[in-house]
């Protein structure tokens, strides 16, 4: 059984090794091979799940065998095994939904380019899942901005080419400050190893202004985070990022690359600095500050847009938002209400990007409000799974949504701080009727009868949105049985685990609050 503990590095290794080989086969050959292997580092990645259960203890796979703070260790917990089965399973299903119009979007002659990239994009999702060493989480953070980048930019019109400028100078300047705070931690601790900065840290805040030279540190790395997941106010780069991608590159970015972002600071707060150190830490007064903001701007936002693809991605700030209020909670609780809304965001968002362009398939291929009334009728199921992931995010009960909100609303009651109840209470309230005011009309609008994409012109619209009328190319009519068929597949599983979420939600708490009690 020992031989499971081979599993997370084997994940990041076939990933690499996927990588080079899909610039070898063809378009769909890569495709096939990708999902194949994608199932493989889920099953693998679900047997470490299984093992470090069963045997209730984490452990750690030390390469080269150097000693600290040279050596570079993997380490696997239920959190982590957990996080890696979840994310694989959402860009898989993330592959399969948006496959038609992969087709679409990106020249046949560059498909396998594409999932080149997807590949590398998944090792790194793998490394920083898995890793115990700081520097390697930068070294594999780059790798990430790098293939999200190519992965948004694969479309090539002009506004992708432009948004893909933007998140890149975007995210190396965030790159930059990370590495920055870095520098300066292993500059104070001697160690880049999680564990060892940890109980150094321990002795530097005993020392007297030792709080001040770690609060310092840690700012810079967490401003560079920010930046790179969308933080308020950075998210402003999210609407042309994630509102031009292609279907399958927006749920991507979205629902994973951003979440990475989190969860590597998740685990410096948690492993590094230690969750008693943060509470005396000023900086999480910050984030619980700038988490709320984010909740209501980026839903004020929302509903000032006129286009469903902008709106889901404005969402997506609004969304991050709940996350960085439970990281600035500083309490235990409050990381497990973070982690929850981690994995129910991903698992929703992800299904909003691939339905809303089959709205727009429907309308003219316009993602106009006005143009998308009564799509729901032209496509019932993109209609159904729309309706199913804005209730989610509204925080109807039975949805991941609504568990997501509870626990926030727990864990801000069992603070016992006034500070935090009832700005929490009241960010909750304001955000759900911000949410309801732009899905519920979104749904209202698409289940109205009406004008319909019909008397409007394919090519003329798809042109007009995306400022390139020469690459403007109308979806062909007929869905081949494939295609409907990996995109009901990928819908199926991700309603399912919302449902689950939302249903069962002590079970993924209970995994969370056991692998938060490993990860020390």
């Amino acid at each position: 059984m020992d031989f499971i503990r081979n599993f997370p590095l084997f994940t990041i290794i076939l990933s690499l090794f996927s990588s080079v080989l899909c610039m070898l086969l063809d378009g769909r050959w890569a495709k096939r091979y990708t999902v194949c292997y994608e199932c493989l580092l889920i099953a693998l990645s679900g047997a470490v799940l299984w093992y470090v259960s069963a045997t209730g203890e984490p452990f750690t796979y030390v390469m080269g065998e150097f000693p600290a703070p040279w050596g570079n260790e993997i380490r696997a917990g239920v959190l982590e095994a957990l996080l890696a089965v979840v994310f694989l399973t959402v860009l898989l299903c993330s592959v399969l939904g948006g496959w038609r119009f992969l087709l679409i979007d990106v020249e046949h002659s560059k498909i396998n380019l594409y999932f080149t990239l997807i590949n590398l994009l998944t090792a790194a999702l793998m490394a920083l899942i898995w890793t115990n060493d700081i520097f390697t989480g930068y070294v594999f953070l780059e790798i990430l901005t790098l293939s999200s980048c190519g992965i948004l930019i694969v479309r090539e019109i002009g506004r992708t080419t432009l948004a893909a400028v933007r998140y890149m100078v975007l995210n190396l300047l965030g790159s930059g400050l990370f590495l920055l705070g870095v520098i300066l931690l292993y500059s104070l601790t001697g160690h880049l190893l999680m564990v060892p900065m940890r109980a150094a840290i321990l002795e530097i805040v005993a020392a007297e202004g030792g709080v001040t030279t770690i609060t310092f540190s840690l700012a810079v790395l967490t401003i560079g985070l920010g930046i790179k997941s969308g933080l308020f106010p950075f998210h402003f780069w999210m609407p042309d990022t994630y509102g031009t991608a292609t279907p399958t590159s927006a749920a991507i970015l979205s629902a994973l690359a951003s979440k990475a972002y989190i969860l590597l600071l998740f685990k410096i707060y948690w492993r590094v600095v230690g969750i008693e150190v943060f509470q005396q830490l000023p900086i999480h007064y910050l984030l619980f500050g700038l988490g709320i903001l984010g909740m209501i701007f980026g839903s004020v936002s929302a509903i000032r847009e006129n286009n469903i693809h902008r709106m889901v991605a404005f969402s997506s700030a609004a969304q991050t938002g709940y996350i960085y209020m439970g990281l600035g909670m500083g309490s235990p609780l409050g990381y497990v209400a973070a982690l929850f809304q981690l994995i129910a965001h991903a698992v929703t968002k992800s299904l909003l990007f691939l339905t809303t362009p089959r709205l727009a398939r429907v309308s003219g291929d316009s993602l106009l409000f006005q143009n998308l009334q009564g799509s729901g009728f032209r496509d019932r199921s993109a209609g159904i799974f729309f309706t199913l992931c804005a209730l989610s995010m509204v925080g109807i009960p039975v949805f991941a949504g609504f568990s997501a909100k509870l626990f926030f609303a727990v864990a801000a009651v069992e603070s016992g701080e006034l500070g935090v109840l009832f700005p929490t209470m009241l960010a909750l309230a304001v955000s759900a009727v911000l949410n309801a005011l732009y899905f519920i009309r979104t749904v209202i609008r698409i289940y109205t009868a009406g004008r319909g994409g019909s008397e409007i012109s394919a090519p003329r619209i798809y042109a007009e949105e995306h400022n390139d009328a020469d690459s403007a190319e109308p979806l062909p009519e007929l869905e081949t049985r494939s295609e409907r068929r990996s995109y009901w597949v990928s819908a199926l599983i991700l309603t399912g685990m919302n449902l689950f979420l939302g249903l069962f939600s002590w079970v993924a708490v209970d995994f969370i609050r056991r692998g938060l009690d490993m990860f020390a």
